[in-house]
């Protein structure tokens, strides 16, 4: 039943709500009835506030989410792109890569069939196919054998002009002289120009040679010579392959140029790989074997490597950890396989065969060499595969590769023994898609605009 009481201190009334008992009411029943009511109160309210709570999260934008241009809103009111944009944006990706790599097959070389004096003579001595500058012979034969050569040089993009100044080697120390490579190079073009149309109409802007020693277009082992005696004229237009490169200005890379690799033969490191694995066992911390002299001043009169290898020598010849060595040993890239660390220092010039061998048998690449441009970095990410040190920091090395053994050393193995990598640094008879010379293709089809097969048609 329901009791109205009057509230004599306040305004208005308040109404009770009693049970009385009754004589068939049990107890428990009463108890169960306040239970249930209890329990179905709690369950509406929390259903109540979650469902507001949940709501009003929900439509409220996050704070810290960056604002979406307006070309992803369109005529949609969603603040998220569509579907059909974000395929409609791979599909343009995806046709761009297409699109680049329809040109790099468009490419087309026309290589010179020049006299034997300039090139297969040469090869009667056969380190001439196989030494670190071999890579102007490598490339020749690739090209013979290639997709991307024409027959037909009006079709031509580009004109390989094959001219070995490399294959020279000296009867008193073994080692190419490059003496003899500016007028070779210069007869060379006196003869196309003089047998074809193609060097004349361009003054050879369209034409392609390789300088794969020391200091490259300027020709000489020595740089102070080589910055004296500059690019020859009769190139300077040209675009020259060279395994010579730096990030700042110097005379000897003055003119259109590709930093190449230098030349490792292939089936050497496919011999060294089938007897122990890139991803073997490296009981070597840290690996150098090469000229070191311990008296730096050369018979020249110069400092070899500035120094650098002779300080690697008397700071860390005793060095238990390091394994340097200055006598040669035909089997080195067996001692590379098993090593951690590879130093890489300079030595007349930046660039070192080591780079190459040391890339693709695994071991991380410890450049020392300041100011050094690296060969193909759109295929090879540099930074992520190897360890700079400035020549400055050479008396550090220990402390250096110490940190980064601790730190991110399995990140950049990983990194660096992606075959690709290996790849894109040899060069092969054949090309392969990836491989050194394809690399060279590649960037030669971001050359086109020297091409004078493609100016004519655009002027058309």
């Amino acid at each position: 039943m329901m009791e109205s009481k009057a509230f004599t201190r306040r305004k208005g009334f308040y109404v009770r709500m009693k049970l009385f008992p009754h004589k068939n009411f049990r107890a428990q029943e009463k108890s169960f009835f306040i239970k249930y009511y209890k329990w179905v109160l709690w369950v509406s309210l929390s259903l109540y506030f979650f469902t507001s709570y949940y709501i009003s999260h929900n439509h409220k934008p996050q704070e810290t989410t960056a604002p979406i241009p307006k070309t992803h809103l369109s005529n949609s009111k969603s603040t998220f792109p569509s579907r059909a944009l974000i395929e409609s944006s791979s599909s343009t990706f995806l046709h761009q890569v297409q699109q680049n790599q329809g040109l790099l097959k468009e490419v087309k070389v026309f290589v010179y069939d020049l006299p034997p004096k300039y090139n297969v003579e040469w090869l009667s001595n056969e380190r001439c196919s196989n030494h670190l500058f071999a890579s102007e012979v490598a490339i020749h034969r690739a090209l013979l054998n290639s997709d991307y050569r024409t027959f037909d040089p009006l079709e031509a993009d580009f004109f390989f002009v094959p001219v070995y100044v490399s294959c020279n080697f000296s009867t008193i120390n073994g080692f190419p002289a490059i003496g003899h490579a500016r007028s070779l190079i210069a007869s060379a073009v006196a003869h196309i120009s003089s047998h074809y149309s193609f060097w004349n109409r361009t003054n050879g802007s369209d034409h392609v040679f390789v300088a794969s020693h020391d200091f490259a277009s300027c020709f000489h082992t020595m740089e102070d010579v080589a910055i004296a005696d500059g690019v020859p004229s009769f190139l300077k237009n040209s675009i020259i392959l060279q395994t010579f490169g730096v990030n700042y200005k110097h005379p000897c890379q003055d003119v259109e140029h590709v930093v190449i690799p230098p030349y490792i033969s292939p089936d050497s490191i496919q011999d060294t790989l089938e007897k122990s694995p890139v991803t073997g066992r490296r009981d070597v911390f840290a690996f150098f074997r090469g000229k070191m002299e311990v008296n730096p001043k050369n018979v020249s009169g110069r400092f070899y490597s500035k120094k650098v290898r002779t300080m690697i020598w008397r700071k860390f010849n005793g060095d238990r950890r390091f394994y340097l060595q200055r006598h040669r040993f035909a089997g080195y890239q067996s001692e590379i396989v098993r090593s951690v660390f590879c130093l890489c220092p300079l030595g007349w010039a930046p660039w070192s065969p080591r780079l190459v061998e040391s890339v693709a048998l695994g071991c991380v690449p410890v450049i020392i060499a300041d100011g050094i441009r690296l060969p193909f970095p759109s295929a090879v990410n540099w930074p992520e595969i190897s360890i700079t040190v400035p020549e400055k920091d050479i008396g550090k090395l220990g402390t250096i590769l110490d940190h980064v053994a601790a730190s991110n050393l399995t990140t950049i193995q990983k990194n660096l023994w992606d075959p690709r990598n290996r790849r894109a640094l040899l060069f092969h008879n054949q090309v392969q898609e990836g491989d050194a010379t394809w690399q060279v293709i590649r960037a030669l089809s971001e050359k086109l605009d020297r091409s004078y097969k493609r100016s004519r048609v655009l002027n058309q």
